[in-house]
């Protein structure tokens, strides 16, 4: 004959997170039948964990971080390898070199180059939304009837294979795009409008060195942002609207950009 434990506050855990067997369960639920208090106890964790759950499935269901990928992680393995050596074959230069170089320093001053860090994607791309989308006879430098020359133009001037995404299913319709200057060089913005007229503008800049990101959220007054790197290229989706409308939005953007 089996010989079942004593119920604990494992058992009871277990059985809100929905890890117990069939026959644990069935002696967890007669334990609650018959204490009124832990049921009570017990249904509000439960209650509590649906409630956990539905506000983190947006979250859950984004796309995996490139930074994340087994790929990514390799080649984050093999740059520190070669990190690592280069380090240890510049420390040997700048032996050999110092003691032929160092009287020079009494001779003239070296100047180091400061390295300015570029401002956030999401706020230079509201301030690109602010000022164009809001025009009325401009708002694009070449329409979207030039799609193909706007995309080629773009992308020979960014030094990046990009494209107007095709966002027609999500009520959007491509309106044209723009060269924008950038801190570290040019940017470009595409943008789109719906059927009331109200505007949505994607924005695209060379991310450097920065390392690849998840979605993340802005909100400035009336505009709502979601921003990422991927591929060193930084990108923010810009509009008037709410935060699960926007990331529908960001979300049909970012997989189209990663099947470049």
């Amino acid at each position: 004959m089996t010989v079942r434990r004593p119920l604990s506050e494992d058992d009871l855990q277990a059985y809100v997170d929905g890890r117990l067997d069939a026959a644990r369960r069935a002696e967890v639920e007669a334990y609650l039948e018959s204490d009124a208090e832990a049921a009570r106890r017990i249904a509000g964790q439960i209650a509590d964990r649906d409630d956990l759950r539905a506000r983190l499935s947006a979250v859950a269901s984004e796309p995996i971080p490139a930074r994340l990928r087994i790929a990514h992680l390799r080649g984050e393995r093999r740059a520190w390898i070669g990190q690592r050596f280069g380090a240890v074959a510049a420390a040997l230069a700048c032996l050999v070199i110092g003691g032929a170089g160092g009287w020079l320093a009494s001779e003239r001053w070296h100047r180091v180059p400061t390295v300015v860090a570029a401002a956030p994607v999401a706020d230079a791309a509201m301030v690109a939304w602010r000022t164009y989308a809001v025009e009325v006879a401009h708002p694009v430098e070449v329409a979207a009837d030039q799609e193909a020359h706007l995309v080629q133009w773009l992308s020979r001037r960014l030094g990046r294979k990009l494209t107007a995404p095709k966002l027609d299913a999500l009520g959007l319709k491509l309106i044209g795009g723009r060269l924008l200057p950038a801190t570290n060089g040019p940017a470009a913005q595409f943008m789109y409008e719906d059927a009331q007229g109200r505007r949505v503008t994607v924005y695209v800049r060379p991310g450097g060195d920065a390392e690849p990101s998840s979605f993340r959220f802005e909100r400035a007054g009336e505009l709502a942002a979601f921003s990422w790197i991927d591929a060193q290229l930084s990108y923010a989706v810009v509009a008037q609207t709410d935060r699960d409308h926007l990331l529908g939005i960001a979300r049909a953007i970012y997989q189209q950009y990663e099947a470049l």
